[in-house]
């Protein structure tokens, strides 16, 4: 069985200045490569979190690090993940991800403060 589709904003964000960029986001990389079933969406966000820390990619990982928690992920595996990468990728890089990290964490629980309300 196939995993979900992944919703993602490249569309909105992207669309109008690189319409073939967003097209290929979603149909390839979000419409396939996500849903493939070798690997769970969880693990999969694992991957694609420690490349983007590894690669100082930061300015995608609010996204995934979002993604990361619906599919599955724990605050603290994340932060420990990150945390683990310092002595592969760097600690200036994943010093960086932990600020984004922080970010987004006080979001999305912000978000959930207030969807309970």
């Amino acid at each position: 069985m196939r995993n979900p589709v992944i919703e993602s904003n490249v569309r909105e964000t992207l669309g109008e200045i690189a319409p073939a960029f967003a097209r290929y986001s979603e149909d390839m990389l979000f419409g396939d490569v996500w849903r493939r079933e070798q690997l769970m969406p969880r693990d999969r966000s694992l991957v694609t979190i420690a490349a983007l820390v590894a690669s100082g990619h930061t300015e995608q990982l609010p996204f995934h690090i979002r993604l990361a928690l619906k599919n599955g992920l724990g605050q603290e595996e994340l932060i420990e993940v990150i945390t683990h990468l310092a002595f592969y990728a760097g600690w200036p890089r994943a010093a960086s991800a932990l600020q984004v990290a922080k970010e987004t964490l006080q979001d999305v629980n912000l978000d959930s403060e207030t969807s309970r309300d």
